[in-house]
């Protein structure tokens, strides 16, 4: 068994930055906004897996039913040999490729990529167990970095055939001028013949798609306000989360869903680490994430844009999720 290996090309300090200039730029916008990001640290992640089991969210569980009916078409079709996933976190999904890879002959490399080292240390040591004899390459990095040479997809390793994918829905998180950029510079990592893999929501009946981050139980409320124990956390805030409530919103026009933290009464929190003052209306509303959905001629547009072939798009027999397989 060959021991996993780990690169760090983002370190704590960096990720602190990060988070002081998102947060300066988000408080002072009008309107108000934070990265979904910053959702993530450990309470934030355990209550997304909590999400994820929910009747009323279901994303997590439409893409790994359309991952377990499609992986082996994937390997045949791709030939990969390295597989490259971008937010990878647990790895949880991304096993069903694995393993058709592995049986289809011609994988050899997995490399994983997130930006927390502990996650990916986890999943790794699972991971070689599982998978002996598959090489293990985790990255820890932030991929939608633009600041230097030591940013965005440069650490993706070069040789063999490679299909980079990119799952869960997470693109939607992206306005479009980021997601433009965003493909173009995947379009740019890959070699001609190669994939990138992709997992997108699909646009639906509002009535089944905003109780997905509106659930009856109050678990996507407390991931939405979690945030703002980060911030007190981090960057010496003092939001209280009483004075703020949870509120998820289909945006027609621009087909995303938006969660939203609208302030319950008028007051002013304090950012000591930033030295901010930030005033709150009551009523007004904090943009925490959008969550954009795709139809078929949209996201095939978005690729085609950046150099990529749609080559398969499968979806489930609702349609509410698809599995997008693209060329370069």
């Amino acid at each position: 068994m060959t021991a996993p290996s780990l690169d760090i090309h983002i370190t704590e300090g960096d990720l602190q930055e990060s988070l002081r200039e998102d947060a300066r730029r988000g408080l002072t916008a009008t309107p108000k906004w934070l990265p979904p990001k910053y959702f993530y640290d450990a309470v934030g992640s355990e209550l997304f897996e909590r999400i994820t089991e929910l009747d009323e969210y279901y994303p997590t569980r439409t893409e790994r039913a359309l991952l377990t009916e499609r992986a082996a078409e994937i390997a045949r079709v791709t030939g990969v040999e390295v597989l490259v996933e971008l937010g990878s976190g647990s790895s949880d999904k991304t096993r069903v490729l694995l393993s058709a890879g592995l049986e289809h002959g011609t994988l050899r490399r997995y490399v994983p990529q997130d930006v927390s080292p502990s996650a990916l240390t986890g999943a790794m040591e699972e991971l070689s167990r599982q998978y002996p004899n598959l090489e293990i390459h985790g990255v820890v990095s932030d991929f939608t970095s633009t600041g230097g040479p030591d940013s965005g997809l440069f650490w993706v390793p070069t040789g063999g055939r490679r299909t980079l994918a990119f799952l869960g829905g997470t693109l939607g998180n992206l306005v479009p001028q980021e997601r433009a950029e965003f493909l173009s510079a995947i379009s740019n990592t890959l070699d001609t013949g190669e994939f990138l893999l992709l997992g997108v929501g699909l646009v639906i009946d509002p009535a089944i798609l905003v109780p997905a981050y509106d659930d009856a139980q109050g678990v996507t409320a407390q991931f939405d306000l979690n945030v703002l124990s980060v911030l007190n956390g981090q960057l010496d805030a003092d939001f209280d989360v009483d004075d703020f409530e949870h509120v998820a919103v289909w945006d027609e026009r621009n087909e995303w869903i938006e969660m939203r933290l609208r302030a319950r009464r008028d007051h002013t929190v304090r950012v000591a680490d930033l030295d901010l003052n930030v005033q709150f209306a009551a009523g007004e509303e904090m943009r925490t994430e959008i969550s954009a959905k795709f139809r078929r001629e949209s996201i095939t547009g978005e690729l085609a844009a950046a150099g990529l072939t749609v080559d398969e798009f499968w979806t489930d027999p609702d349609e509410r999720f698809a599995l997008v397989l693209a060329r370069k």
